[in-house]
């Protein structure tokens, strides 16, 4: 049972590392690339925006930062240059994720009170050290404990995906092989309705 308190209304934060690191001209993946040369650089020397901070509902966007990125690589072509763009990228997406973050746990508690939650953090991004030690802090400020996987652990969507599908098949939950291929499923529509005794009854069709 999943309730989207937000969700990216554009790129996802993965993806703007990838095109980041793209228009760095770093090799795929990006996002470890990005933080390695991130390390070298200053998260100041460019002013880049924060999108979506301060709005009322928990999502994200990262369009604009990444338009803001390909407007500042003329200016950033020598070595310390391009590391001083990538450490103000991923500046500006701790920030971003650290109020959006901080808002959906603010609206989490006025739902289910205070005290006693988790917050998982997984995917490729939570392998990020800057992301990792954000979420540290914004768990630790509202009362949440945080649970990370390793960082070899979130490297792979894949290997992610295929977890899933095991845990659902062990449940006896499968589709046909006809079934569609969606780029977009919304969390909530895999909501299982549940029978009496407890077991899914239905899953709705994908």
């Amino acid at each position: 049972r999943y309730q989207m308190l937000g969700a990216t209304i554009d790129d996802a934060v993965g993806e703007a590392f990838d095109k980041t690191a793209k228009l760095l001209g770093l090799p795929y993946p990006g996002g470890p690339q990005v933080e390695v040369l991130a390390i070298q650089g200053s998260p100041k020397a460019f002013p880049l925006p924060r999108p979506m901070i301060g709005r009322e509902r928990a999502d994200f966007s990262f369009s604009g930062l990444k338009t803001a990125v390909r407007q500042r690589v003329k200016d950033a072509t020598s070595p310390r240059g391009r590391a001083d763009l990538a450490a103000s990228f991923q500046a500006a997406v701790v920030d971003v994720i650290e109020d959006r973050v901080g808002l959906a746990m603010e609206g989490f508690r006025a739902m289910y009170g205070n005290g006693g939650f988790d917050f998982v953090a997984s995917g490729g991004v939570a392998a990020n050290r800057a992301i990792r030690a954000a979420l540290q802090r914004v768990t630790a400020v509202n009362g949440f404990r945080l649970v990370l996987p390793p960082p070899d652990l979130c490297t792979d969507n894949a290997a992610m995906v295929a977890w899933a599908g095991l845990e659902r098949l062990a449940l006896g939950l499968t589709d046909s092989l006809d079934a569609p291929p969606l780029a977009r499923w919304p969390l909530e529509s895999l909501a299982k309705i549940r029978t009496d005794a407890g077991r899914p009854a239905e899953v709705p069709a994908g």
